[in-house]
């Protein structure tokens, strides 16, 4: 493989002509640069990106930790992370951490090692001070770390709200919230904390059950699903925590005999690509998620060139009325 002596032989220059092609620094003659990239194609030569980062002190990769990229939701977010990470001339190292602290542990290490500029954090299995130590540039998603350490979320509240005043508009007569974990003690817990609020005020019996930590699992999901029925076989209303959730709930809806909605009416969270496809088609509180992806962008590159950055960033919801309701 050649080597960046092997390009300054063959055109004929310094290795120091050449790195200062390759890193676009100081003044070089046309004819000089065209005979170093001539001589770069005909060797085939591959840039050492590690050594170049270094040498500038910036990558232009950004790391990307996010709990399960085939998530619906995160796999959307990832996308539009990317897009608009390349428009803006940098590349995305994308981290799955399957909600497991060691391999996200071993991952922020791993992101490092490879001088990355910035890390977009939507993992949440960590202690905060693992990430309080990192010396560059973080956004976390949908997780509070500290008031130095900006976060994006869309508006949790209004839309655990929304979904539960539909639901009883809507004639529901017991409601039941499928959360996730709520010791994770996320932004995304207070669907669950307005759901109470709304079914309290309005004197609506209710039940929440929360999904285990380490579970995007449809099998999992279900099984909560069935013994949420089991055990209260009357709930009429179920706002769950994810499209993804809710596209559960409609699948064993079957097994239970239940018709939606007119038996059993569901609202599901964050509008992804499956809310539509789904039979019935999903009722759903569509987070921005495009937006998201921009705005974490935008953050995490306003940090690396040093420009002060919003601390709480919270992105407004709608509700996308489908079948289910």
């Amino acid at each position: 493989m050649a080597n960046i002596k092997d390009v300054a032989e063959r055109a004929g220059v310094t290795v120091t002509t050449v790195s200062r092609v390759l890193n676009n620094r100081g003044y070089i003659s046309e004819k000089t640069r065209n005979k170093v990239q001539v001589a770069i194609d005909e060797l085939n030569y591959q840039p050492n990106e590690i050594a170049r980062a270094l040498l500038k002190r910036k990558s232009n990769i950004i790391g990307l930790i996010l709990p399960d990229v085939a998530h619906p939701f995160f796999s959307n977010l990832s996308k539009y992370i990317e897009y608009f990470a390349y428009e803006n001339g940098y590349k995305i190292l994308l981290c799955n951490s399957y909600q497991d602290s060691k391999k996200e542990k071993e991952y922020i290490e791993m992101l490092k090692r490879n001088q990355v500029d910035g890390i977009i954090m939507g993992s949440h299995t960590l202690e905060i001070s693992e990430y309080l130590d990192l010396k560059f540039p973080i956004v976390a998603f949908d997780r509070f770390l500290s008031e130095d350490i900006p976060y994006i979320t869309s508006d949790n509240y209004s839309g655990g709200a929304m979904a539960t005043q539909l639901l009883i508009d809507k004639g529901c007569k017991k409601l039941a919230h499928i959360s996730g974990p709520l010791i994770l003690n996320t932004p995304a817990n207070k669907r669950c904390e307005s759901f109470i609020d709304v079914a309290t005020k309005n004197n609506m019996p209710y039940v929440i059950v929360e999904t285990e930590l380490n579970s995007f699992n449809i099998e999992a999901y279900e099984n909560i699903i069935y013994s949420l029925f089991k055990e209260h076989p009357d709930v009429d209303g179920i706002f769950a925590s994810s499209d993804f959730i809710a596209a559960c709930i409609v699948h064993a809806s079957s097994s239970l005999n239940k018709k939606i909605p007119e038996d059993l009416k569901i609202v599901g969270y964050d509008d992804t690509l499956i809310a539509p496809l789904i039979v019935p088609a999903l009722t759903t509180i569509k987070q921005p998620i495009e937006k998201i992806g921009k705005l974490a962008i935008e953050t995490i590159i306003n940090q690396i060139n040093g420009i002060e950055v919003e601390k709480e960033n919270i992105l407004p919801i709608e509700l996308i009325l489908r079948k289910t309701t």
